[in-house]
């Protein structure tokens, strides 16, 4: 009998990565198409931490950015993101390699270069932990020039929205009850998964109103609710989730033009907008608090200086001035899981038992009612015994 012949297979070489591509130069919408294993190929300057961990729960064997990953401008929290996933990072690779990839290509990375068969399509940087905290420190450095640009756009947007910030302007009517009630602001931004786990207690007792920030309103159908209010751009709000039957509301520009009404309209449903110049987050807390709302708990949202700049819009000098609007109205979930979230160890746990059992026991012991009963459980186990021994 003849053996059939084995085929040498050469083991892959250290570092190289080979998968089919995904291509969108808006990574929010590319996330949506992502499987586990494939090469995302993005156009993101400054990747920010929201985009990376997006890319990151989509198990993307690799990310290709044709733009810098860190520009220098400010220290965005992106690219060390993926980093410390272990996901391959080239990035600065240039226009080119979106006119040379196709949707579908399997592709090979080979360090700083990616290749389709044998002809190299394009070169870049490849990024590691060193490369960038060398790029985060150099980045913290040019901060304070940030810094000046984002008070000077929170300034300009104070011009242009200070009848919006100050008293309601421009806030439409809406159909959902606000008045008086807790609201739930959720942004499918930072840590929201662990938040909107801890806050599962306090939505059974305080039954908030659920407002979904586009991708938002998909993070609660997750997590098991339906939300009553979806408020954003709907780019990141998927088709089925928007005919849950919740209020929609349309973010628009601050002249009227709202690219996501036609897309909500084709899907049958219907939607008010709310033109204005912030972001849709922000456009949310604002709405909440004019209609009387109580209390607005935010998950997912932008809280810190560097949360600010790490989107780099201009548009995010509204959320500065959102935030001193609402006071101590609003409470920032973010943290909230770190805060509560506690590991019990096996010996801990009979620890525990065991220490309820001495505290039930000594009770027993030190009361007359506790006494009678130990005489009882005593009499009671001598028969046992006699019994099972005569």
């Amino acid at each position: 009998m003849r053996l059939p012949t084995l085929r040498r297979t050469r083991p892959a070489e250290p570092g190289v990565i080979g998968g089919v591509v995904r291509l969108d130069r808006r990574t929010k919408r590319l996330v949506g198409r992502l499987r586990p294993g494939e090469i995302a190929v993005i156009d993101h300057v400054d990747l920010d931490r929201v985009a990376a961990d997006s890319l990151v729960a989509a198990g993307v064997a690799a990310v290709l950015n044709a733009k810098p990953s860190v520009s220098g401008r400010y220290p965005n929290l992106g690219p060390e993101g993926l980093i410390k996933a272990g996901i391959p990072l080239v990035d600065d690779l240039g226009e080119e390699l979106f006119e040379r990839l196709r949707e579908g290509d399997t592709v090979r990375v080979e360090g700083d270069t990616v290749y389709v068969g044998d002809d190299a399509v394009a070169k870049g940087q490849r990024q590691d932990a060193e490369t960038v905290a060398l790029s985060m420190a150099d980045a913290r450095e040019g901060l304070s020039v940030q810094l000046e640009a984002f008070a000077a756009n929170t300034m300009e947007y104070l011009k242009q929205e200070r009848a919006l910030l100050l008293d309601g302007v421009g806030v439409p009517e809406i159909q959902t009850e606000i008045a008086g009630r807790h609201c739930l602001i959720v942004v499918r931004g930072y840590d929201y998964k662990a938040d909107i786990d801890v806050l599962r207690p306090y939505i059974r007792e305080y039954k908030p109103v659920l407002i979904g920030v586009d991708g938002g309103a998909d993070a609660l159908v997750e997590a098991g609710y339906t939300p009553d209010m979806i408020i954003g751009d709907m780019d990141s709000v998927s088709d089925d989730v928007l005919r849950c039957g919740a209020e929609v509301v349309v973010h628009a520009y601050p002249d009227g033009r709202a690219p996501g009404l036609a897309r909500v309209q084709r899907l049958g449903v219907e939607a008010i907008t709310f033109p204005a110049a912030a972001t849709s987050e922000d456009i949310a807390m604002l709405l909440a608090d004019e209609k009387g709302a109580s209390l607005l708990v935010a998950v997912g949202t932008h809280n810190t200086l560097i949360e600010f700049l790490d989107k780099g819009r201009g548009g995010m000098a509204s959320t500065f001035l959102t935030r001193l609007k609402l006071g101590g109205k609003l409470v920032d979930a973010k943290g909230v899981s770190r805060l509560y979230r506690q590991s019990l160890s096996g010996s801990s746990l009979v620890l525990l038992l065991a220490s309820a059992i001495a505290a039930m026991a000594a009770a027993l012991a030190v009361t007359t009612i506790g006494r009678a009963y130990l005489s009882v459980i005593a009499e009671w186990w001598d028969n046992l015994i006699f019994t099972l021994f005569s």
